[in-house]
């Protein structure tokens, strides 16, 4: 069974340069700040990217630096303060449906069959459940689920849980995939299994899909690129291809390919961990020189 499927051989094969020609998720010059009791709190800066049809992009960077913000921004859920994000060419504004969010938690409906659970947002989008249905089903059966309708969430471990809330978020069949550390929370082996098992849940359905995650490891073996942040307020600190051949096998990271682009990735994070260390001495300097 083959849920949206493709050939994946077309992920071999795409050309990253007629890519670029054509992005799906364009951000230009995108800034949020947050109004607090206590003055504004910049979030992320100036963050410029694009993103293609049927690409995965990992996000990397250390806590606080905004990654989580631009997620929800891309989702329409919060409104940027500077700059433009356009999603399938049109301005992102709101909400709206062509997306679906995988978050840190599964946030399963407790007294809701695990069936019921995926089906959750074509109740709020109100579409057509009984045709829904046979959808919800299939994916459950992508996601290793299939059997484990009539159960509870409760019934379920928290790798199963958040197999099915990845079949939530592609139950209304979105173009684009949004997780915000699905597998933090999961200890390493079981995340390690997710890994594989999202892997080959992208090349079944060709969702275009930014992940974020804390591990570098993990974004190198997902991601077609990693981008990573600086601290607070986030900039983009550099970019890394992973040109690395599809699908991968978990023995990948054995590879020394596989180690030097996690030496790249590991690099970038601790230059700009640096960086923003420096900035802050010399703001600090400048503060303490005009008291």
């Amino acid at each position: 069974m083959r849920v949206g499927a493709y050939n994946a051989d077309q992920v071999d094969s795409r050309d990253s340069a007629q890519r670029a020609q054509k992005p799906d998720i364009r951000l230009q010059h995108v800034s949020k700040r947050f109004r607090t009791e206590s003055g504004i709190v910049p979030a992320v800066e100036d963050v410029t990217f694009e993103l293609s049809d049927r690409e995965f992009l990992c996000i990397v960077g250390p806590s606080g630096c905004g990654k989580t913000t631009i997620l929800k921004a891309i989702a329409g859920l919060v409104p940027v303060s500077a700059g433009e994000i356009t999603v399938f060419g049109r301005t992102v504004t709101g909400p709206y449906p062509d997306v679906g969010m995988v978050f840190q938690n599964p946030v399963l409906l407790k007294w809701r069959t695990i069936l019921g659970n995926v089906l959750f947002p074509i109740d709020i989008l109100r579409g057509g459940r009984k045709k829904a249905k046979g959808f919800a089903q299939e994916l459950l059966e992508l996601v290793g689920l299939s059997g484990f309708e009539g159960r509870y969430p409760h019934e379920l471990s928290g790798g199963m849980q958040q197999r099915a809330a990845i079949a939530r978020a592609l139950v209304h069949d979105p173009r684009l995939l949004l997780m915000d550390e699905p597998f933090g929370a999961l200890d390493q082996i079981t995340r390690e299994a997710m890994n594989m098992e999202l892997m080959r849940i992208w090349m079944e359905t060709g969702k275009t899909t930014i992940l974020i995650t804390h591990s570098i490891e993990e974004a190198v073996f997902l991601a077609d690129r990693v981008i990573v942040m600086t601290p607070r307020p986030g900039r983009i600190s550099g970019l890394v291809r992973v040109d690395l051949e599809r699908p991968r096998a978990a023995s990948v990271r054995l590879t020394p390919a596989f180690n030097e682009l996690k030496g790249q990735v590991d690099q970038l994070v601790r230059g700009g961990m640096l960086e923003s260390r420096r900035s802050e001495d010399v703001e600090d300097a400048d503060s303490g020189g005009s008291s």
